[in-house]
């Protein structure tokens, strides 16, 4: 986020993570790190009341907290909240880039909510390679399956391909999206499995989801990466 001031800046990219196991090992560093200096894990501080579970009667939390920007903007109050508390001599500069960047997630929002709102009621199925959308389709109205669980080294079976190609072709859906960060082999076979079915579905886009897009892009922003993602979607199933 941009809420770091110039003084700020190096130290606190160091010190702010997700968390909910979003890092896998690396998480077992910043809970040692979290012993002796501050280190926020910025999904840990959204209220519970917006966690979804990884499964159901599971007690793991799903970590992809971000595709809700709803959600997401209450863990970055809360980073603001922490970053002047350990800059007060910046907090005038802090207060002011959050004031700014709540204005961008309001709009991003806004966006997002008429994009996925023009999006034909029987096509409104987001598809990916791995399940990294729920809170993307709870905020924006929008049915989302996954061919894998959230973990991107989680396996498929031929069942599962089996499952998605029947579903897509009993719902006539249109697209499927590959991820920036998964491979598309999974859902290669899927659309294979689609064609010998009669049904033709195409690859809808490229989505951003355990990571942007390259720095110095707008997809390299966390507002440009949810916008593109929304656009891509609503381009492939409008």
């Amino acid at each position: 986020t941009p809420l770091y001031s110039s003084a700020a800046s190096d130290v606190y990219k160091r010190q702010v993570y997700s968390g909910h196991h979003l890092e896998g090992k690396m998480t077992e560093v910043f809970e040692k790190m979290r012993r002796n200096k501050p280190v926020i894990a910025l999904a840990e501080s959204v209220h519970e009341n917006r966690y979804q579970r990884a499964q159901e009667g599971s007690n793991a939390i799903d970590p992809h907290i971000w595709m809700d920007i709803k959600s997401w903007s209450t863990g970055i109050w809360n980073l603001r909240s922490d970053l002047i508390d350990q800059f007060p001599n910046d907090s005038a500069k802090i207060e002011s880039n959050h004031e700014y960047y709540q204005k961008e997630l309001i709009k991003t929002d806004y966006q997002i909510e008429l994009l996925m709102g023009s999006i034909p009621a029987n096509q409104k199925v987001l598809i990916t390679s791995h399940d990294a959308f729920r809170y993307f389709g709870l905020a924006y109205g929008i049915e989302v399956k996954g061919l894998q669980g959230i973990s991107t080294v989680s396996e498929y079976g031929l069942r599962d391909v089996s499952d998605m190609v029947n579903f897509i072709v009993s719902r006539k859906i249109k697209a499927v999206f590959v991820e920036s960060s998964v491979s598309d082999k999974s859902l290669q076979a899927v659309i294979e499995g689609c064609a010998k079915k009669g049904h033709q579905v195409k690859i809808g886009g490229k989505l951003y989801s355990d990571a942007p897009g390259a720095d110095g892009t707008p997809e390299g922003t966390y507002c440009g990466m949810m916008l593109h993602n929304a656009k891509t979607i609503q381009k492939a199933l409008k």
